[in-house]
């Protein structure tokens, strides 16, 4: 099982860093160079360096491309040590220092932690003075501990400088292409959220069309069917129905326009105000309706500014359709950190314990809630009907 997770990664570690994969190639035809150089200078122990080194190009070349476990890829390390330690009894040291070095290049490729190649270094340390101490006692000279550090300063200062550039080259290649992965998936994350909010908002714009202007057009048609039946017996209240019909027509038909620009990325350019002025104009256009108002400027979001405009409307479509208002007033005031609104009207009011659902009452209460403000409402019967909505004031007007 761990073999074949740390096959699963080495094989995804080519994938994501190709210089993993072409280095391989590069290292092990180093490596062949090296050893043909070796040849080509070495004729007292001819024979034996080719039988040597053959060993070693096919061992290197398994281990590269056919090895994939950590352990036999160990294995392989240490037969290394080995045949570097015969060549360098039959060559006397040369380029034994540049074979470590090519051979370690190949661990240090693979590895994707420090500490192993610090390991791996330090051990080679040893191995390299070990390998010259004990090619010097075959021979039956005398090696002493100085004596062979000094003679080996140079090759152990390259191996030294070897582990520090290789892998501090190595580890900024891996955090590049780890960032632009990173970059890339962040993009990608990002469009999507872009994709779902998009959604989002188309989703939430048509249950606003389902839920406001389809219920203003089957409120039209049930009063406009009602004017037919009263037009003969009671011409005043069929009179009173038309008009109330035509004012939901003309809500419905601001709402759908209003959707129609959200979908489109339309903004508003109106304010605040004028916008529930064109409310109130709509609501007495044509109509018998008296609308009184009292209206600050004020500044506020989107959703905050929508969650008003709808209240407004449907406050005063409720009015007229189930209370028979003629008469309302409307305040929108900011104080204290505060946005006030008032709707009141001159309708038959209900009892409080009357409220339900129907009139949008849960509805107003969630989204005032969401916007952290909150909402209620006063009535008794024969008296009318007031909404009550406080939210509060954006952060940035406060500032200003």
């Amino acid at each position: 099982m761990k073999d074949r997770k740390k096959r699963e990664q080495q094989a995804d570690e080519e994938l994501h860093f190709p210089f993993i994969r072409y280095g391989k190639v590069l290292i092990f035809c180093l490596l062949v160079v090296l050893e043909l150089v070796i040849v080509l200078n070495n004729r007292q122990h001819y024979i034996w360096v080719v039988a040597t080194e053959i060993i070693l190009t096919t061992e290197n070349a398994v281990k590269i491309w056919a090895l994939k476990s950590y352990r036999a890829k160990m294995v392989c390390y240490t037969l290394d040590t080995l045949l570097l330690l015969m060549l360098t009894f039959f060559t006397d040291g040369m380029l034994i220092s540049t074979m470590y070095i090519v051979i370690l290049s190949e661990f240090y490729l693979q590895q994707n932690k420090l500490s192993s190649c610090l390991t791996m270094y330090l051990l080679d340390l040893i191995l390299f003075l070990a390998t010259f101490a004990v090619s010097g006692t075959l021979k039956q000279e005398k090696i002493e501990l100085d004596t062979l550090l000094a003679q080996s300063f140079n090759d152990l200062f390259l191996l030294t400088m070897h582990f520090l550039i290789f892998n501090f080259c190595t580890l900024i290649y891996r955090k590049n292409t780890e960032l632009n992965e990173s970059n890339e998936k962040l993009q990608k994350a990002y469009a999507e959220l872009r994709e779902m909010t998009a959604l989002e908002e188309r989703q939430r714009i048509a249950k606003e069309i389902h839920d406001t202007a389809g219920h203003s057009m089957t409120t039209v048609i049930m009063q406009t069917e009602a004017a037919k039946l009263l037009v003969e017996s009671d011409p005043s209240e069929a009179k009173r129905r038309i008009s109330a019909a035509n004012l939901q027509a003309k809500h419905a038909l601001e709402e759908l326009r209003e959707s129609v620009h959200l979908l489109s990325g339309i903004g508003e350019n109106g304010t605040l105000r004028s916008a529930i002025m064109q409310i109130l104009h709509d609501t007495t256009d044509g109509t018998d309706i008296v609308v009184r108002s009292d209206v600050d400027e004020i500044e506020l979001c989107d959703a905050k500014s929508r969650f008003l405009l709808n209240t407004l409307k449907e406050g005063i479509s409720n009015g007229l359709r189930h209370g028979g208002a003629t008469a309302f007033w409307f305040e929108l005031k900011e104080k204290g950190g505060k946005v006030n609104f008032l709707l009141s009207d001159n309708g038959n009011g209900l009892k409080i314990s009357d409220l339900h659902e129907g009139f949008g009452i849960q509805g107003m209460h969630n989204r005032a809630e969401s916007l952290g403000g909150d909402v209620w409402f006063e009535t008794e019967p024969g008296e009318g009907f007031e909404i009550h909505l406080v939210l509060p004031s954006d952060e940035k007007k406060e500032q200003s």
